[in-house]
């Protein structure tokens, strides 16, 4: 059994699905179930005994204990956070509440439980933190890629209040001897992405005859890491991490956001055409948002060294992959982009001309 926080948003649904299929090993999952937890997610599980679902919050340590005590799990693999650049901007607080005060109380409840294992238990466990590229700050265009030795430089609400748990996790095995693991991971894509991310909003606009909002000259270079893969990188630390360390996961794909736009817009002309003309002209450049950082790049070559993981997909491979789920999948598209999410799009692009 281990125990999954963030289990029913993006990258934490797809991590249960694969691991099930994988694995067969039980979860529990708990979630808060906020704008981008989403139950359809995990609709294949309906039924499934080993998927136990809890709703709560992870900042609730009685909660927490119980889950524990309960369900006596090998390892926790936390998830769960508030992860949108824009969203942290327009409102920072609830980045801190969740990003920090929550994996504070998951590790204080994970060293007590540890404490209180005994023998091969107590050796297994493992806290195994989920984190990003972005605490590493903004590359320039000839810099090296991230390597898990850079100094941390976050430029963003968001990106801080990762940097700052990713610092507690390292704390709590340095000083208190918690066996970690941290991963820290480019941008993903694939399905079941909430549609403010880059590439379901791009598709679902595009779809919908909207326009393609593209940040700045649309420059700004990303490395694009396909959900699946990443999924499969975190079996792998899991399995076989040293304690105490971190490994950054990429998908050796740098490439400017306006190229992925350009890539998704010439897809849909394969699969989906629209009488209207070639998606392409719907592209509008819109003002950068503050703090934009210009450049990230993994270099992951010391998961591959010591792990022997390296991505299947290509980006050519894993957008296709994605853009055919989302056309596939237009009734889930439809039942997250409420009223809140209408109200969110508005308030974040809406200013931006």
């Amino acid at each position: 059994m281990i125990l999954v926080t963030g289990g029913a948003g993006f990258i934490g649904a797809n991590f249960v699905l694969d691991w099930l299929a994988a694995t067969g090993e039980p979860v529990v999952n708990l979630d808060k179930l906020t704008y981008a937890g989403n139950l359809e997610n995990l609709q294949a599980l309906d039924g499934d005994g080993r998927h136990v679902f809890v709703r709560d919050d992870i900042c609730a340590r009685p909660l927490v204990d119980a889950l524990l005590a309960r369900h006596r799990p090998r390892a926790i693999v936390h998830f769960a956070a508030e992860s949108h650049v824009d969203r942290s901007i327009h409102g920072p607080d609830e980045f801190m509440r969740t990003n920090v005060e929550g994996t504070f109380t998951l590790l204080e409840a994970a060293r007590a439980y540890w404490n209180g294992l005994a023998g091969t238990d107590r050796d297994a466990f493992r806290f195994l933190h989920v984190s990003t590229d972005e605490v590493y700050g903004s590359l320039g265009p000839g810099d090296p890629p991230f390597a898990e030795t850079n100094p941390y430089q976050p430029n963003s609400p968001y990106s801080a209040s990762k940097a700052a748990a990713d610092h507690l996790v390292r704390a709590w095995h340095h000083t208190y001897g918690l066996p970690v693991l941290t991963t820290n991971c480019s941008n993903n894509y694939g399905p079941y992405q909430f549609p403010e991310k880059l590439i379901p909003l791009v598709i679902a606009n595009a779809l919908a005859g909207k326009p393609l909002p593209i940040y700045g000259d649309g420059m700004n270079v990303r490395d694009w890491l396909y959900v699946g893969d990443h999924c499969a990188a975190i079996r792998a630390v899991l399995a076989g991490g040293r304690r105490g360390e971190t490994y950054n996961i990429g998908g050796w794909n740098e490439m400017p956001n306006l190229t992925i736009v350009k890539t998704i817009c010439t897809l849909l002309d394969e699969m989906k055409p629209d009488s209207g003309g070639r998606y392409e002209r719907l592209i509008t450049f819109v003002a950068d948002r503050p703090g934009h950082d210009r450049r990230y790049a993994i270099d992951a070559r010391k998961i591959e060294r010591e792990l022997a993981w390296r991505p299947a997909e290509t980006f050519e491979t894993g957008i296709r992959k994605t853009v055919h789920w989302y056309l596939e999948h237009q009734d889930w598209v439809a039942h997250v982009q409420s009223g809140a999410y209408r109200e969110w799009v508005q308030k974040n692009y809406g200013g931006r001309e």
